[in-house]
């Protein structure tokens, strides 16, 4: 028997007659065990809440309080209720058994006992608890883990929605007085040229180029910070052919500046969304792919349907490709991946946001000199839905 294990554990015997507790204490006393012994029921009741003992082994027939008794109090014990129960007996009919296993009995040993027997069955039945215990305390950390995960992802949403809460306030609070400036250098540059030294109409031009960008800035700022406050938002199907062909009216200066080529298709999957949210994912898209494409910048748009209830909208450029280093880095907030063309680097954080609160995701596949398809996706729209 393994006596390193024995050694640690308590075994408590409750039973009436003297010589079965000599024989018992003395047995498992060689297999160094720590022995209690209680001679009766409620003897053996206090000693088991006192000693908290890994095993009992208890008699069945004993006078006034029955093993039956005695186990039914201790299953009812939140103390006690976990510690394995071994009726010792010499009832031998099975509704005697089944009596016991219905108060909680563990197993059986029928008297008289079988030294061999005695110590198979505690050896089982602390193995058992010894695993019982290690599952508890494992469930008990992770329980644990569990609620630290939880504090901390309140405590995160909570930091986000403050931060959001400012970049709002601060980006709304800027945006008016940066109007004003970019009015006023807009009034002075209207004026007679003439009248301007060529140092100030320089030094005028770029005051109302920097607001300009300050201004694309924080409306890029009020916009992410607004997909997060937003709580709610009007989902419903999307005509895609419109909201892409608005994208197309905001970009015609710009297609114009690259001289770019856009290709549209004619039909469109049928997706649900939000429309304004919607219209600013192609947007930052299609801006890019003219920024970032190819020399001219050649654009294919299209979608796809997913096996998953989704549909994945794209748009294919003719650039040089992203290593996959730059992938990673794609979607980071204040990431410019090109430091030759201007921007703030927000406007794919804007869209993996967008995309994620509408049910979807973004993502890019690319290769070097292959170029790169940018795609988001959307639930698709219930065909009992669809006109």
């Amino acid at each position: 028997m393994n006596n390193t294990t024995s050694s640690q554990n308590t075994i408590l015997i409750i039973d009436d007659l003297p010589d079965n507790l000599l024989m018992l204490f003395d047995l498992l006393t060689k297999q160094n065990f720590k022995v209690l012994a209680a001679k009766n029921g409620p003897k053996g009741l206090q000693a088991a809440e006192f000693a908290q003992p890994e095993l009992i082994l208890l008699d069945v027939m004993m006078p006034g309080m029955d093993g039956f008794e005695v186990c039914q109090k201790l299953k009812a014990n939140e103390n006690t209720r976990d510690i394995p129960v071994i009726f010792m007996t010499a009832l031998t009919e099975t509704v005697d058994k089944l009596k016991g296993f219905r108060q909680g009995a563990a197993d059986y040993i029928t008297k008289p006992v079988q030294q061999e027997e005695v110590l198979a069955r505690i050896h089982t039945h602390l193995k058992i608890r010894q695993q019982q215990k290690q599952i508890q305390f494992q469930n008990e950390q992770l329980q644990e883990r569990t609620r630290l995960l939880e504090e901390r992802t309140r405590e995160l949403e909570r930091r986000n929605l403050e931060l959001d809460a400012f970049a709002h306030t601060v980006a709304h609070g800027l945006k008016n007085p940066l109007c004003g400036i970019n009015t006023l250098a807009d009034l002075l540059l209207s004026e007679d040229c003439a009248n301007h030294h060529a140092t100030s109409l320089k030094r005028l031009k770029m005051i109302l180029l920097s607001s300009h960008k300050m201004f694309n800035l924080i409306e890029a700022l009020l916009m992410l910070a607004g997909v997060s406050r937003q709580s709610e938002v009007h989902i419903q199907r999307l005509n895609m052919a419109e909201i892409v062909h608005q994208v197309q009216q905001r970009l015609t200066l710009m297609v114009k500046e690259y001289q770019g080529h856009i290709l549209v298709p004619n039909q469109w999957p049928v997706a649900v969304g939000y429309a304004p949210w919607v219209e600013e994912i192609w947007f930052n898209f299609l801006s890019n792919g003219l920024k970032y494409g190819g020399q001219p910048p050649h654009l294919e748009v299209g979608a796809d349907l997913s096996t998953d209830g989704t549909v994945r909208f794209w748009v294919k450029d003719n650039g040089k490709g992203l290593s996959p280093e730059a992938q990673q880095r794609l979607f980071t907030p204040f990431t410019r991946l090109h430091s030759k063309v201007e921007g703030h680097g927000l406007g794919l954080s804007i869209v993996q946001r967008i995309a994620e609160r509408l049910g979807g995701q973004v993502g890019v596949d690319s290769e070097m000199g292959q170029g790169s398809q940018f795609y988001f996706t959307l639930p698709e729209a219930n065909p009992q839905e669809i006109e």
